[in-house]
């Protein structure tokens, strides 16, 4: 599962003025980040506002994705959902052509007890025939994947390898790193915090501001990975600022400005999301300049 050491992308969605998905703008979203030195893309994230897309929309952004990739760097495809059944379905239909695995957030809004998160994603893994990675992002889902629910999945299943831990809670950090399987991949969900998760046994980051910033960020990661956590601080700490504005007022608006002013793609999203404010949008652009 090496092919999931360093820096994954959860790439945004780019949409054109009038709301439809911009293919061209997509395409050259992937080959920035393939030459920005990137190891893998996660499409279909929440960065990737899968929630306002449609199921014929997912599946083309997930086969156009996989088609511009085309075995370049290793992909991961984003499904997930509150109701266990549906998630089940579209991972037995899924097509897996050019992916190596899948992310799955834990269900949102229901709340589910720890036990309805663990048969939640024991279902998802009989039913997978893709490796599947665990996300755990309390903040987005209302619930939390506790440290001892996520070392079970681990334990009880191999096709499970490893979680996007975004809940920026240390304690349980350390309790993962300190149960789970050797092989089991401690992944950071958190931009401002990936450098000491490595230091604690992280394998890297799926980061939102490496969109806008591949190159620094996967540069970061990667001194980071090589016990250089002297070398990667300039790194972290010139990306500091620049993170925090792309989610001020939320997640992927502010990347997308970035990326807009890169010259990328658009900065559309979808309601119930919106552009950011004038004022954040002039700081993340004089920010995105220094860079």
């Amino acid at each position: 599962m090496n092919k999931f050491y360093g820096t994954g992308i959860a790439i945004v969605t780019p949409f054109l003025a009038d709301g439809q998905v911009d293919y061209d703008g997509l395409k050259k979203l992937i080959n920035y980040l393939i030459d920005g030195g990137v190891e893998y893309i996660v499409s279909l994230g929440t960065t990737g506002e899968s929630a306002t897309l449609s199921a014929d929309e997912k599946k083309k952004v997930l086969t156009f994705t996989a088609g511009v990739v085309n075995g370049r760097i290793n992909l991961v495809a984003g499904i997930a959902g509150n109701n266990t059944a549906e998630v089940v379905e579209q991972v037995k239909a899924f097509d897996i052509a050019g992916y190596d695995a899948i992310l799955s957030a834990s269900p949102q809004y229901n709340k589910p007890t720890q036990e309805g998160i663990y048969q939640h994603y024991k279902a998802i893994a009989e039913n997978a025939k893709l490796p599947i990675i665990l996300y755990n992002v309390p903040s987005r889902t209302g619930s939390n994947v506790s440290a001892e629910t996520t070392v079970r999945l681990a334990k009880d299943f191999k096709n499970i390898v490893g979680i996007k831990e975004a809940s920026g809670n240390f304690d349980q950090i350390n309790q993962i790193m300190r149960d789970k399987p050797a092989d089991f991949l401690m992944i950071s969900g958190d931009d401002p915090i990936s450098l000491p998760m490595i230091a604690l046994g992280a394998v890297g980051v799926i980061s939102v501001v490496g969109n806008a910033l591949p190159r620094q960020t996967s540069d970061m990661i990667r001194r980071c990975l090589n016990y250089d956590f002297k070398g990667a601080q300039k790194g972290h700490y010139d990306l500091v600022d620049i993170t925090r504005l792309c989610f001020v007022e939320g997640s992927p608006a502010g990347v997308k400005t970035a990326l807009k002013q890169l010259g990328i793609c658009g900065d559309k999203v979808r309601l119930p999301l919106v552009a950011v404010s004038d004022y954040t949008a002039d700081k993340i652009i004089k920010e995105i300049q220094k860079f």
